[in-house]
């Protein structure tokens, strides 16, 4: 019960900010856009963009959240329920964009992996929430955390899909599902993504979770 709390309380955070909200949302349109007359990179823009908007929206929340979450350890609320709350709002947020932009690729492109699509897209938006909260545990101000989230956003689109560096990135996933989606290559792509997405959120997930285990620690007095 107590994370559903968190997560309504971050989702009325995010309502708070709408014209952040609305650019951060209108975002990937723009990523989309610009590469409309290219199928295949109208699509992994798109999704790139899904996964820079996410993460953003979710490292402001997470960093205007500072003041009430010893608050709410004070409470009684646990580690788990602060950042689970949290990501259980933003994670369905996000899987909501990401089913908007689906629905208008789908219908603005005709895709031949309509399923495998909105996959691509709902799971970058999934592990961008863990993501974003990751660099918000690591660096507090917002614009040291905007520019992380730039600069690994930007090396993921152009560092060499096949090599090392493109691989350690956490939004790698993306691009072997965008191959499977638009070049029409086999499965391997499919479940070797699906593997490295399941890695990244747990890598994140459970960054964020000790960062914040140890900084919301409740101090603990010897019995008289």
């Amino acid at each position: 019960m107590t994370a559903l709390v968190v997560a309504a309380l971050s989702a009325r955070e995010v309502g708070r900010r709408r014209v952040a909200l609305a650019l951060v949302v209108s975002l990937p349109l723009w990523f989309y856009l610009v590469r409309r007359d290219l199928e295949g990179q109208s699509i992994r823009m798109l999704t790139l963009g899904i996964g820079w908007a996410v993460s953003t929206l979710t490292l402001f929340v997470v960093n205007a959240a500072r003041g009430i979450d010893p608050r709410l350890r004070l409470t009684g609320a646990s580690v788990l329920d602060v950042i689970g709350g949290r990501l259980l709002a933003l994670t369905s947020g996000g899987v909501a964009l990401a089913a908007g932009y689906w629905a208008l690729a789908e219908a603005d492109q005709r895709l031949d992996r309509p399923l495998a699509a909105g996959l691509m897209m709902a799971l970058t938006a999934a592990i961008a929430a863990p993501l974003g909260s990751l660099v918000a545990a690591v660096l507090p101000r917002e614009l040291e955390g905007a520019l992380a989230l730039l600069s690994i956003c930007a090396v993921q689109m152009l560092a060499d899909p096949a090599g090392l560096a493109a691989r350690l990135m956490p939004f790698w996933s993306a691009r072997e599902l965008g191959t499977y989606v638009v070049d029409g290559a086999d499965s391997g792509y499919l479940w070797r993504a699906l593997l490295h997405a399941a890695i990244t959120w747990l890598i994140c997930a459970g960054g964020t979770y000790a960062l914040f285990a140890w900084r919301l620690r409740l101090p603990r007095y010897l019995e008289p």
